[in-house]
């Protein structure tokens, strides 16, 4: 039986094609835009950033046709290969680059930067997709979790050794593939609760309910929220409504017996708050033991844990992040004013963008950005120069592009037969999701500014290859999907 030859172009995504050359295209425009001086230097002046990026776009051009003609095979043999050089690679990186304002995460090849960790994604996505193809790999027990965990946490320990955290952040949106694969909904629910307890913490630490250091709301709201998250979990997976109601009336009656105190002595809630997750902790070990269900132990732990999470969120917000880190965050908590300072790039942002109203003051007639009033307008906070020149109509079309993209690659995972692309899929609209969603999000101030491109629109080259890269392989993987 003779096996017929199918070519490339006639079984490649073209739509995923065209989307992709429509975004680099317009990126190179806004590129231009943001750079745009007013002695009116051409785009192809190879000394400016439009320039430049343009040589970024033709070598983004050749390493996708490259990919397209490569033995498919080749990505999922040497998966692991690719990721060890990476992660080696990153490891160099922090005693071989220069201190670029307190980071270490550029290598530079005469003219040339390149930033590794744009490129450890591509690797470490492929060199999940090879561990959860494995024939024998399930996503359960302890063991296999850990293994994907570590996998997908050590180059986001380098790079935040580097002084990246923005860049490492985004590895955190490979946890999405595995609730796709398998990972129980508790997992994220609890992933959304460690961040709510964190803001809860660190929104409301300075406010006190009595007095000075006496009855702090954040804890205070952290603490009602594991008790009601506790009763929820206890209802959900034990449907043991009797435990919940007995859990109510003990809440009921520790809180009437705290706000009858205080009418003679003056106390701290907070502490009768914690003796209500130490009663429901006793409880549950207790009919954990009694009824010899191991779930009422697993429940129990969680109270446990949350607390000592929130009283470390504190300590990690002050030790873990950099100063203009932690005033960012206070910006967008709205705890801090600081429109000059923290708070600045986004303030000039909005401002830029809001200025461009329904349909914008036109292609180089913006004058928050030609006036270079906003910081780093070609790089992470390139949506502005859109919004201000194209306003709410050219924004909008520019989402609707990126989501179709999205869209088109979550069809292309679910129409794979094979384990190793899916995974690889999931990764790619992963990774592109929460660039996105985060770049976006902090041009008009509901993120915080964390540093991160918007993919194949901001200026550089190694954002614009490394999503190239994983784009072009993605696509390969696809159209060989007919030839098996």
């Amino acid at each position: 039986m003779t096996q017929r030859h199918v070519s490339i172009t006639n079984i490649i995504d073209w739509p995923t094609i065209i989307v992709y050359i429509i975004l680099v295209v317009a990126g190179w425009f806004c590129v231009y835009a943001s750079s745009y001086e007013f002695d009116n230097s051409s785009m192809f002046d190879f000394s400016q950033q439009a320039g430049k990026q343009l040589v970024w776009i033709i070598c983004a051009g050749i390493i996708g046709i490259s990919i397209l003609l490569i033995n498919y095979r080749i990505y999922s043999t040497f998966a692991y290969v690719f990721y060890g050089a990476m992660v080696l690679l990153l490891i160099a990186t922090i005693f071989l680059s220069r201190d670029i304002n307190g980071s270490h995460s550029w290598l530079e090849f005469g003219p040339v930067r390149l930033q590794p960790a744009e490129l450890a994604k591509f690797a470490t996505s492929l060199a999940l997709a090879k561990m959860m193809s494995a024939y024998d790999f399930k996503l359960q027990g302890l063991r296999n979790y850990a293994k994907v965990i570590m996998l997908i946490m050590l180059p986001m320990a380098i790079i935040i050794a580097q002084n990246e955290t923005g860049s490492a952040l985004v590895f955190a949106a490979l946890f999405l593939v595995l609730y796709r694969k398998g990972m129980p909904g508790v997992l994220i629910i609890l992933g959304l609760l460690a961040a709510a307890l964190f803001i809860f913490v660190i929104k409301y630490e300075s406010i006190y309910l009595q007095g000075e250091n006496l009855c702090n709301l954040g804890m205070l709201i952290s603490a009602i929220l594991i008790i009601i998250t506790t009763n929820i979990f206890i209802f959900v997976f034990r449907k043991d409504k009797e435990m919940v109601w007995n859990n109510t009336k003990a809440t009921l009656g520790i809180m009437l017996i705290a706000v009858a105190t205080n009418f003679f002595i003056t106390v701290d809630y907070i502490w009768f708050v914690f003796g209500i997750i130490v009663y429901m902790v006793l409880a549950l070990f207790w009919k954990s033991i009694r009824e010899r269900r191991r779930l009422y132990a697993l429940i129990a732990l969680f109270p446990i844990v949350a607390v000592g999470y929130c009283f470390s969120a504190d300590y990690l917000f002050d030790n873990a992040l950099q100063p203009h880190q932690k005033s960012r965050i206070h910006v967008l908590l709205g705890t801090e004013e600081d429109s000059q300072g923290a708070g600045y790039n986004v303030n000039q942002s909005k401002i830029a963008i809001g200025s461009g109203q329904f349909i914008g003051k036109g292609y180089l007639k913006g004058t928050q950005t030609k006036l270079k009033y906003v910081p780093e307008q070609s790089t992470d906070f390139i949506f502005c120069t859109l919004g201000e020149e194209f306003g709410f109509v050219g924004s909008t079309i520019i989402m609707a592009l990126y989501l179709f993209l999205m869209i088109r690659i979550v069809i292309i995972a679910e129409r794979q037969t094979e384990v190793f692309n899916q995974v690889y899929a999931y990764c790619v609209a992963a990774i592109l999701l929460f660039h996105f969603t985060i770049n976006i999000g902090m041009v008009i101030g509901v993120m915080p500014v964390i540093g991160i491109p918007l993919p194949f629109f901001s200026y550089g080259g190694s954002s614009l290859w490394g999503f190239t890269l994983m784009l072009f392989v993605l696509l390969k993987l696809d159209s060989t999907r007919l030839e098996r």
